[in-house]
């Protein structure tokens, strides 16, 4: 017999269309998959201890790195109390078996990232509407700040404030997920929410998947310390640590003198895609849809002048050779019918070119 929350395990759409991109002419903007020629180079190495059982909490020396990184952001996180992560997929999941039973509450955006909703259902999360300026009505609190995942949005300094306070006066635990803050296009205030709690309780989470390498599955989380000791029991009881070679290519390339011109790089080359990208959507889809471009992060976020569940559509669009994600996948109740979100990292100019004008003519056909 299985487990009851295996009944509201639901298979992730976006693994579903990463299975068919590899088709030859497939133009995808679904999963936020970095461009390939800005993945490192990486070189051999022959050090037998990279092959043996680490720390759970990870390599010293990388949680050392990120703790640097991660104070000079202004948050309380010393070295022992940073961990490293198989992926800040795995971040999601401790904190949600830390705090969540059947039908305990969670506060999100609407819409908000995919993957965590997935995952707070599987542990039997009800949703609560997460407002900027007010109270969370939930033990937890789950935002995405900084060029959020799907919208790209960024939210003001006196959002940020707001919400700090809020957690602080409700003892709600704020659960910030920072994945996309390095690729940043616009001004914007970045400093994490986190960072202006000072006190309570609260998760800080981000990745290097999106600044170096997502098939080294490897991430970070600080936390305050009433709830550090806790994700560390936890993590033992998933996978003991992450993988030390993983951790040692990050190491070599976090610490290495070049790294802040390579994230200035990336942020550069980015800016450039998404400038292509949406001169390519006002070619193609202007009257079809509206959008604005995004501060940072990987994603445009589409609404359809003429709403309709675009979950209808998305077979034809494969079998048309495009790929995008249905925006109704990314809302915790009521799907707002309409929406989707694109990716833009991923495919080059021709590539875009193509993918557009394919979807524009898909829409198009579907009002004829």
């Amino acid at each position: 017999m299985l487990s009851q929350r295996i009944a509201s395990l639901r298979p992730s759409p976006i693994r579903e269309i990463l299975s068919v991109i590899d088709r030859p002419g497939m133009v995808s903007f679904a999963g936020g998959l970095p461009a390939s020629e800005t993945l490192p180079h990486l070189a051999h190495s022959d050090d037998p201890a990279l092959l043996q059982y680490g720390p759970s909490e990870g390599d010293p020396e990388l949680r050392a790195a990120v703790s640097e990184q991660l104070r000079a952001l202004g948050l309380d996180a010393p070295t022992e109390r940073v961990m490293i992560l198989s992926g800040s997929q795995q971040g999601i999941d401790l904190v949600s078996k830390l705090f969540i039973d059947p039908g305990t509450p969670v506060a999100v955006e609407s819409p908000t990232y995919l993957a965590a909703l997935q995952v707070f259902r599987l542990y039997g999360a009800d949703f609560t509407n997460l407002g900027w300026d007010r109270a969370p009505t939930a033990p937890l609190a789950y935002v995405v700040p900084t060029f959020a995942n799907p919208t790209g949005r960024c939210a003001t300094r006196d959002e940020r404030d707001s919400l700090a306070r809020a957690c602080l006066d409700s003892g709600t635990t704020l659960f910030e997920d920072d994945p996309y803050r390095e690729l940043t296009y616009e001004p914007c205030d970045r400093v994490p929410v986190a960072a202006r709690m000072g006190g309570g309780s609260w998760v800080y989470q981000g990745s290097f998947s999106k600044t170096f390498a997502p098939g080294l599955r490897l991430g970070f989380l600080a936390a305050s310390e009433d709830l550090f000791p806790h994700l560390v029991m936890l993590k033992q009881a998933v996978d003991l640590h992450s993988s030390t070679l993983s951790q040692r290519l990050v190491l070599s390339a976090v610490t290495d003198p070049s790294w802040s011109n390579r994230l200035e790089d990336l942020a550069s080359f980015y800016r450039k895609r998404r400038d292509g990208f949406d001169e390519a959507l006002h070619r193609h889809l202007g009257g079809l849809a509206e959008w604005q471009a995004p501060a940072g992060g990987l994603f445009f976020w589409l609404r359809l002048t003429r709403p309709l569940d675009t979950r209808t559509l998305l077979h034809t669009a494969i079998d048309r050779g495009v790929a995008f994600m249905p925006g109704e996948e990314f809302f915790p109740d009521r799907p707002q019918l309409g929406t989707m979100r694109l990716n833009f990292s991923h495919a080059d100019a021709d590539a875009t070119e193509r993918g557009l004008r394919r979807l524009a003519q898909l829409l198009r056909d579907h009002r004829a």
